[in-house]
């Protein structure tokens, strides 16, 4: 049986006890299965990974991502003893995470959606063998031929990767990233490249990027976080990668929930990313839309247009008064 629970509904503008609008750049850390997840309600989360009934669709573009993998898939300086800690991982959470449908026993992980057996050489990040079954996505694979273990486990998730390392003055670089859904960035601009230097196009994000130092060593320590990004645009696909070109218009919420699990001995850690799109008028009611136009309204001017909104932010902020006027006047 494929994933069937629906996708979870993140809110993550939403902030404290009374659940008002705010934007903030900010790293906003829960500790995974220890703090509530406030933008899901005050769940308590466990889970590495994600599936739900979307999984089809999110590996149908990571098969389409494939046709320029040097676009989404790149390396630098991943040291063996991190690449193999972070595949461990990896391997695990799918196993962990996938409700029993992949199975993983240390060398041979089993897909049943997939109907994939793969052999892996952890160490040395090979895929020794991969066996192919009839299965309910077969056909949805086929095609795929592994260019290595993180290649062979990045595909069967629906986030996408990178690992993080630490250099040995101390400083951190991105060493891998394995990204199907970039949004309106590019893996081989980021790639190598430390913390403030890949996020420096994020509107204020001064302080977070002053914070590193203190904060790297602390995710490698006592990990693993969730934390959550969101902003308001048109996603028609899953994938916004700079050479597609834009996409159709239509507002939708787009939520990335965010983890990262530290490996202190290794100097590193593993970074997932899964991108979520609703569509606005189908997960906000009176108060969640009156809430995202206040932290709408908190934008700079300068992270509006960081987010893609700019000129139509008056727009979209006219429209969700406008839904919050109504179903809070539908309200029983």
């Amino acid at each position: 049986m494929l994933p069937a629970e629906p996708p979870t509904v993140y809110h993550p503008y939403q902030h404290g006890p009374l659940r008002l609008g705010k934007y903030s750049v900010s790293a906003g850390l829960y500790r995974l299965g220890q703090q509530p997840i406030h933008p899901a309600g005050g769940v308590l989360e466990t889970h590495l990974l994600a599936f739900d009934r979307l999984y089809p669709q999110y590996l149908a573009r990571k098969v389409a991502a494939r046709a320029c993998l040097q676009r989404h898939y790149v390396q630098a300086a991943l040291f063996s003893p991190l690449r193999t800690a972070a595949l461990t991982r990896l391997a695990a959470a799918l196993a962990q995470d996938s409700g029993g449908a992949i199975r993983w026993d240390g060398q041979t992980l089993v897909n049943a959606w997939l109907g994939w057996t793969l052999r892996l050489d952890l160490e040395r990040g090979a895929v020794l063998d991969l066996r192919r079954d009839p299965a309910p996505l077969a056909d949805l694979v086929g095609s795929v031929e592994p260019l290595d273990a993180f290649d062979a486990l990045a595909v069967q998730a629906q986030e996408d990767f990178s690992v993080w390392a630490r250099a040995e003055g101390g400083s951190e670089y991105q060493a891998l990233i394995h990204a199907s859904y970039p949004q309106h960035w590019q893996p081989l601009e980021k790639i190598g490249r430390p913390f403030a230097e890949v996020h420096a196009p994020v509107a204020g994000i001064e302080a977070l990027s002053a914070s590193v130092p203190k904060l790297f060593p602390t995710i490698l320590a006592r990990g693993p976080f969730v934390r959550f990004g969101w902003g308001v645009n048109a996603p028609q696909r899953l994938d916004h990668h700079p050479a597609l070109g834009p996409g159709a218009r239509g507002w939708h919420l787009w939520v990335e929930r965010q983890t990262l699990s530290g490996f202190e001995a290794e100097g590193g850690a593993l970074f997932t990313i899964r991108p979520y799109a609703y569509p606005l008028e189908q997960v906000l009611d009176a108060e969640q839309a009156a809430a995202l136009a206040d932290a709408l309204r908190s934008m700079t001017p300068q992270q509006a247009a960081y987010k893609g909104l700019g000129e139509q932010r008056p727009l979209l902020l006219a429209e969700l008064d406008a839904w919050a006027e109504r179903r809070e006047a539908v309200r029983p």
